[in-house]
């Protein structure tokens, strides 16, 4: 959060609906090489692309072809911690840039990143997303063996990790990937990385492949043959980042890969053999990610859609309501799409309710004690014609606090609304998330305190659904490309009689198995939690 949003919510704590109720991702990681660009300038307009990830601090850091490191770093937005004077020392061929909200550790500079640490062969560039579950584990190791901390975010734990030599290597060679893959056989979490080493870029996932990471490409005017171009690669978190710069998306980085980029090209390697049970967050279909990244081999938005679609079969407008008094709205942004695909899947007519402030919230301007009373007004403005007179079925992504509908719900009324029903692309957020999300605690979670008629009545809606674990799970994996996931489903396949596939009991896991995370809504957490 901004300074801004954090002296709001101080100063409305006996003002419940107007807490901060979004689940907040946790950072957004962008890396290229090539030598022929600016590439601290391509690096900004990533960062713009990624800012919806992050918006406590940001950072960008570039490798020259003298082996040194520029870096610039700020509190804030990307467009305000960044200016042409201080993007121009920015020189070099390659670069890593960075969009943060903190889980593990302060919002404070000291932990903005990217992070710089000097190793016996030269400087170390870090950009992360996610959390270590081990983090506590780690730093008391790394502290027994007589390694001091500056920080109290786990980037720096990762930078000490791969600073160390493991045993065995010749310590005249740097040998990054064998660091790499140390450091990622004793890392447990979450993570995506992008490292920036004297020789090239990396981009590390973490063998689960939980957190985003992803490949592009960009034809560049080629300076030693004019007239003909070469190929230069990128890393980021989520595909709008390459599009914005003019790149084309290649493919997602796959759990427990290592990719290298440098002057000869690209190339991958493994650094930790990939989990059988892969668990890529599902929220990043819910809400994180932006409508036009592609995850999986499948558009955010088309996946909201279905999600939408899936909503309307399990839990359509009540009766007696007809399409004529009905109207089907979505909150901005992110639950939009799942409001078209209710709207077409339902029959019932989709129009915009709801205008949404996008800027209110990301200043360092205070308000004023007036403006601190208009509560949710500050971010979402209703349209009163649209509304007024009409029965509306609110379509939401996710429901963590239920302060922010509640508020809505209020809104809305206020502008004339009959009757407000509720729907929920997703199911009753449950459990909080250690693995780089910040979902609230148990406490706060209104899904773990409340039955579903208790938070219909809470948040003063005439009637609440949520979307099944069922229909969300087939709405993402309806159209998902993951290799891993699908061999191991061709493997079982293989494996079972004949018999078992006539009955269409191919394997029992298969009918559970969906590949990704979801702990929040069912407690069942991929990895050992180390507290």
């Amino acid at each position: 959060m901004t300074e801004f949003e954090n002296e709001y919510l101080n100063n409305n704590d006996n003002e419940q609906e107007n807490q901060r109720d979004e689940p907040e991702e946790k950072c957004g990681v962008f890396g290229i090489f090539a030598p022929e660009l600016d590439v601290s300038r391509i690096t900004f307009f990533a960062l713009v692309a990624l800012q919806h990830r992050g918006q406590e601090s940001c950072g960008i850091a570039t490798y020259d072809e003298y082996h040194a490191v520029h870096v610039e770093t700020g509190m804030g937005l990307v467009n305000q911690v960044f200016t042409e004077s201080n993007l121009k020392p920015l020189k070099g061929q390659m670069a890593i840039g960075h969009t943060r909200y903190s889980t593990a550790g302060k919002s404070t500079l000291v932990n903005a990143q990217p992070v710089i640490v000097q190793t016996l062969h030269g400087q170390v560039g870090i950009v992360q997303n996610g959390n270590l579950t081990t983090a506590k584990s780690l730093r008391k190791e790394l502290l027994e063996k007589g390694i001091g901390f500056f920080k109290d975010s786990d980037v720096e734990i990762i930078t000490q990790l791969l600073s160390n030599n493991p045993e065995g290597n010749d310590i005249k060679t740097p040998n990054w990937e064998s660091r790499i893959s140390y450091f990622m056989s004793k890392a447990e979490g979450a993570y995506s990385l992008g490292l920036m080493t004297p020789d090239g870029l990396y981009g590390v996932r973490d063998f689960l492949g939980m957190r985003p990471l992803c490949i592009g490409s960009l034809e560049v005017p080629s300076t030693t043959e004019p007239g003909k171009t070469i190929t230069r690669y990128c890393i980021a978190s989520e595909s709008c980042a390459i599009s914005t710069i003019g790149g084309k998306f290649i493919r997602d980085v796959r759990p427990g890969e290592i990719v290298h980029i440098n002057e000869k090209g690209i190339s991958s390697f493994i650094g930790r053999a990939p989990s059988s049970n892969p668990s890529f967050c599902v929220f990043e279909y819910v809400y994180f990610s932006r409508p036009d990244s592609v995850m999986e081999g499948q558009l955010i938005h088309s996946v909201r859609q279905r999600m939408g679609e899936q909503l309307a079969r399990e839990s359509p407008p009540p009766a007696p309501l007809t399409n004529q008094d009905t109207i089907v709205i979505g909150v901005p942004d992110s639950s939009l799409p799942a409001a078209i695909g209710y709207a077409k899947q339902s029959g019932f007519p989709y129009t915009e309710g709801l205008t949404k402030n996008r800027y209110i919230h990301r200043t360092f301007i205070q308000p004023s004690d007036h403006l601190r009373q208009q509560g949710i007004k500050l971010k979402f403005n209703p349209l009163t014609e649209n509304i007024n007179g009409k029965n509306i079925v609110l379509i939401d992504d996710s429901i963590v606090r239920g302060n922010t509908i509640k508020a809505l719900i209020k809104l809305i009324k206020s502008a004339g609304a009959k009757q407000i029903h509720v729907r929920i692309s997703s199911p009753p957020v449950l459990h909080p998330c250690y693995m780089g999300v910040d979902m609230a605690t148990y406490e706060q979670l209104i899904g773990h305190n409340r039955s579903v008629q208790e938070i219909c009545q809470f948040i003063g809606a005439d009637s609440l659904e949520y979307l099944t674990l069922e229909g969300m799970m087939s709405s993402v994996n309806q159209k998902a490309k993951n290799p891993l996931l699908e061999n191991m489903l061709q493997e079982k396949e293989q494996s079972c009689s004949k018999q078992e596939k006539q009955d269409g009991e191919i394997h029992p896991e298969k009918k559970s198995y969906h590949g990704h995370c979801a702990a929040c809504f069912t407690g069942d957490y991929p990895i050992s939690l180390d507290f």
